[in-house]
């Protein structure tokens, strides 16, 4: 089974990176595509007004209860219940439409990086407002050429996610995360093990890019999340060598040369090491 990836835009850098849908003729017109374990090279949130059916991200099915929003980071696999009808929104809109400012590491990555809980249920107050600025973005994004209107779209978008975030978050608590130096360093750190796990970055090497001592890193990593660096590298890896897994027909090598690892036998050594079983018996325990 080949797990497809969908692009936005990708040979037309120029066009608007972002995109808004009615959830229900999307799936009239994308279902079959939709239904099938598939990742994007983009962020995706999909806003579901009413109850039914289940939604699968990664290994999990999460239910589907009136106003869910599901936040799916790009590389991550998903899928539609073919037995659910939606209704609502869903946005499609690349990395580079948000700007690499703190509070776009913060949403990024917070927002869109809760693997153990990628949804949540909207109360009343954050529907509203939410739909005001569901609105907002609709009617700008008609205005397709006006004066700045990419910039608008850009602050609405960021402003809807700013929302989403309060809903289920402590206020306090996110002005103190986002305010913290060794937070927003942590953000930075994670955002590079994104771009770097394939290649294998040492502690070392990502201490360098950061500019600070390894000890740092180290100290820092655990203060915010009582892990160690070497421990959320190889989570990364670890994660997309169970996507490989789980979700595709690849072959062991393939998936080891895939992930970077020159010697298939020390990618089997590292994955039993991780999760304690091989990945031959990993794939069969998925099945």
């Amino acid at each position: 089974m080949k797990i497809e990836q969908y692009h936005l835009h990708k040979e037309h850098p120029e066009k608007l990176q972002f995109q808004i849908y009615d959830l229900e003729s999307y799936l009239k017109e994308s279902g079959v595509h939709a239904q099938k374990p598939h990742s994007h090279s983009f962020y995706q949130i999909i806003w579901i007004y009413n109850q039914g059916g289940v939604h699968y991200v990664d290994f999990d099915a999460f239910k589907v209860e009136n106003q869910t929003v599901l936040f799916v980071s790009k590389n991550q696999i998903h899928y539609f219940d073919k037995e659910a009808s939606h209704e609502g929104v869903i946005i499609h809109f690349n990395e580079s439409f948000l700007s690499q400012s703190d509070i776009d590491i913060f949403l990024k990555y917070n927002v869109f990086n809760n693997i153990s809980r990628p949804f949540q249920y909207l109360n009343q107050n954050t529907i509203e407002l939410a739909t005001t600025y569901h609105d907002l973005i609709k009617d700008e994004f008609s205005k397709h050429n006006a004066f700045g209107y990419q910039e608008v779209i850009r602050y609405l978008l960021k402003s809807l996610l700013i929302v989403f975030e309060r809903a289920h978050t402590d206020v306090e608590k996110i002005s103190e995360a986002h305010n913290s130096q060794y937070k927003l360093m942590f953000l930075r750190f994670k955002e590079l093990i994104e771009m770097h796990y394939q290649e294998h970055y040492s502690v070392k090497d990502y201490a360098r890019v950061l500019n600070m001592s390894s000890k740092t890193l180290s100290v820092l990593t655990k203060e915010i999340s009582n892990k160690t660096p070497s421990v959320l590298i190889s989570e990364r890896l670890i994660l997309e060598a169970e996507r490989l897994l789980a979700f595709t027909s690849l072959q062991v090598n393939e998936i080891a040369y895939r992930l970077g690892f020159e010697d298939a036998s020390y990618f089997i050594k590292y994955f039993k090491r991780h999760l304690k079983k091989s990945p031959k018996v990993y794939r069969e325990m998925r099945l």
